[in-house]
C-alpha cells in the first residue's frame, strides 16, 4: 500500500497545482475583460513636434539567418521615422557566409541615407544577451527597439509605440505578435493558438492590474536608462528577456503592453525547430524562477497579489511537469481506483478538478473570439482547436518537462537558436534548410513509448474492475495517445 499511497499523494499534489494555475488564469480573464472597459489616459509624445521626437536605436540581433536576412533588412529600411533621429544596429554573430552578404546589404541601405551599422563580434559570449549588451555600449538612442530576424514591423510601428514613453516611469513598451504563416500547417496553428493566449489573456490580464509582465525578446522597445538601471543584459539564463524584465520591474519601472499594435512574425514550420524553441523557453522560465524567487518574495515594493501572479508567471513552464506527472500516474490511478473500494470518496472528490479543463476552455474562448470573432461557426471551430491544442501540448510534455527539470536543478546549456525559413504560404517549402538538426532527438523514442503506454491506458478502460470497465479517464488517455503520437510521428517524418 506504500506504493499506492505515494502515487496518490504525488498525483494529488500535481493536480491541485494545475487547478491553482487554472484559477490564476481565470483571474487574468476577469482582469482582461475589465481592461476593455477602462480608458487609456496615458500621456504621449506629440511626434508632430520635432522637439518631442526622441532618438531611437533599432537593434537586430542575428545569427546565421540566410533565409530571412534580406527580408528583415528591406523591411526595417521602410520604418517611417525621422532619419536624423534613427539608428539601426545589425548585431551579427553569424559564423557562416551570411556575414558577408549581410555586410553588402547593409551598405546598400546605408546608401539610401539611413544610419545603419553592421556590428560583429569574434567572441559570442552571452549569445543574444551578449550581442545586445555590446550594441548598447555605442547605441545613440535614448530608446532601444529590438526585433528578431523573423519579425516584420509595419512602417508606422515606431510612431505607434514611442509616444508612450512620455511617461518617464515607463521602461518598456511591448507589442503583440501576429503570425504571417498561422495557417501553414496544424503545427503552426497550434503554436499561434498558444501564443495568442499569452499575448491577449496573460499580457493584458497582468499589465492592466499592475502585475509583472515580460518583454518578449522582440517587437518591443526599452528605455536605455531602464536597461542600465536594472543591471543590463545578462546571459546566465536562456530567456534573458524574462530575466531583465523582472529585474526592471523590481526596481519600479513600469511596462506598457499594446494589444492593438501587431508585429507580424514567422512561426517555426518544422517540429525540430518548434522543439528547440520550446526547450529554450521552458528551461529559461525555470532558470528565472530559481534566480528571481527570493527577490520577488522579499521585495517590499510590490503587493502580495502581484507576488503571487509573478511566481505563477515564472512557474508557467513548470505546469508541463505537473501535466506530465498527472498523465503518467493516471493509468496506475485507474487501477487503484478499481482495486480499493474504500477510496471511492477520494476519487469522487478528485473528479472536481476536471474544472481545470473547463476553466482553460472558457479562458481561451475569450482569447479566440477576440481574434476570430464569435458565432456558432467560430465556436465549433474553437472546440476542435482547443482539444487539438491540448492534445499536442500534452504530447510535448515530456520534452518540456526535461527542459524544466534542467532549469530547476541549474544544469547549464548552450543557447540554441530557432532556425528561420522565410515561409508564409503553403506553397513555400522548408526542405533543404541548412540550419535544421539532422540527428534524431533521444526524447523522440520515449515519446513513441509513451504513445504505446497511453494506448494501454485506452485498453485498460475496458478491462479494469468488475463492472464492465471504467471510462472516466478514456477521453484524457485518448488525447494523450493522439498527442504523443502526433509528436512522435511528426518528429520521425521530419527527421528531427
Amino acid at each position: 500500500m506504500i506504493l499506492q499511497t505515494t502515487i496518490i499523494v504525488i498525483y494529488t499534489i500535481a493536480i491541485v497545482l494545475i487547478f491553482l494555475y487554472a484559477l490564476a488564469q481565470l483571474n487574468l480573464l476577469f482582469n482582461y475583460l475589465s481592461s476593455k472597459k477602462a480608458n487609456d489616459d496615458c500621456e504621449t509624445f506629440d511626434l508632430s513636434k520635432s522637439e518631442e521626437v526622441p532618438f531611437v536605436t533599432i537593434q537586430l540581433p542575428v545569427y546565421n539567418e540566410m533565409y530571412v536576412m534580406d527580408r528583415l533588412l528591406d523591411n526595417i529600411a521602410l520604418i517611417d521615422y525621422p532619419k536624423n533621429k534613427l539608428e539601426i544596429q545589425v548585431l551579427d554573430d553569424s559564423t557562416d557566409e551570411t556575414i558577408e552578404t549581410t555586410r553588402e546589404h547593409v551598405e546598400k541601405i546605408k546608401a539610401l541615407g539611413l544610419d545603419i551599422k553592421h556590428i560583429t563580434r569574434t567572441d559570442r559570449s552571452g549569445f543574444k544577451a551578449g550581442a545586445l549588451k555590446e550594441g548598447l555600449k555605442i547605441a545613440k538612442g535614448e530608446f532601444i527597439a529590438i526585433f528578431d530576424a523573423d519579425f516584420l514591423p509595419k512602417p508606422n510601428w515606431l510612431k505607434r509605440t514611442i509616444p508612450y514613453f512620455k511617461d518617464e516611469q515607463i521602461g518598456v513598451v511591448q507589442t503583440r505578435w501576429s503570425h504571417i504563416n498561422r495557417n501553414y500547417s496544424l503545427l503552426t496553428k497550434i503554436q499561434a493558438f498558444a501564443l495568442d493566449a499569452h499575448f491577449t489573456l496573460e499580457q493584458v490580464g497582468r499589465n492592466s492590474k499592475g502585475h509583472f509582465i515580460n518583454f518578449n525578446g522582440t517587437a518591443g522597445i526599452w528605455r536605455k536608462e531602464c536597461i542600465i538601471d536594472a543591471g543590463n543584459w545578462e546571459g546566465d539564463t536562456l530567456t534573458e528577456d524574462l530575466d531583465l524584465s523582472y529585474r526592471a520591474q523590481l526596481k519600479n519601472w513600469k511596462f506598457k503592453y499594446l494589444e492593438d499594435v501587431e508585429t507580424p512574425a514567422e512561426l517555426p514550420v518544422v517540429i525540430s525547430a518548434a522543439r528547440s524553441q520550446q526547450f529554450r523557453w521552458n528551461k529559461g522560465g525555470a532558470e528565472n524562477f530559481r534566480k528571481m524567487l527570493k527577490r520577488v518574495i522579499q521585495s517590499k515594493n510590490i503587493s502580495f497579489k502581484t507576488k503571487i501572479h509573478g511566481l505563477l508567471h515564472l512557474l508557467n513552464s513548470t505546469m508541463f511537469l505537473n501535466v506530465f506527472i498527472v498523465a503518467v500516474l493516471s493509468i496506475p490511478m485507474l487501477y487503484i481506483k478499481n482495486e480499493y473500494a474504500h477510496l471511492r470518496f477520494y476519487f469522487y472528490f478528485m473528479s472536481f478538478f476536471v474544472m481545470s479543463t473547463v476553466i482553460f476552455f472558457i479562458c481561451y474562448w475569450f482569447m479566440y473570439k477576440q481574434i476570430y470573432g464569435s458565432g456558432f461557426k467560430n465556436f465549433f471551430s474553437y472546440i476542435a482547436m482547443f482539444f487539438t491544442f491540448f492534445s499536442i501540448a500534452m504530447g510535448f510534455s515530456l520534452h518540456n518537462s526535461i527542459a524544466v527539470l534542467e532549469g530547476h536543478v541549474g544544469k547549464r546549456s548552450e543557447f540554441v537558436r530557432t532556425p528561420k525559413f522565410n515561409i508564409s504560404t503553403i506553397k513555400d517549402s522548408w526542405k533543404g534548410n541548412k540550419y535544421l538538426r539532422k540527428k534524431l532527438s533521444p526524447h523522440v523514442i520515449l515519446e513513441g513509448a509513451l504513445m504505446l503506454y497511453f494506448a494501454f491506458g485506452l485498453y485498460s478502460a475496458f478491462v479494469v474492475g468488475d463492472q464492465g470497465g471504467d471510462f472516466g479517464l478514456f477521453p484524457f488517455h485518448l488525447m494523450l495517445f493522439l498527442g504523443f503520437g502526433y509528436v512522435f510521428f511528426k518528429s520521425i517524418s521530419s527527421k528531427v
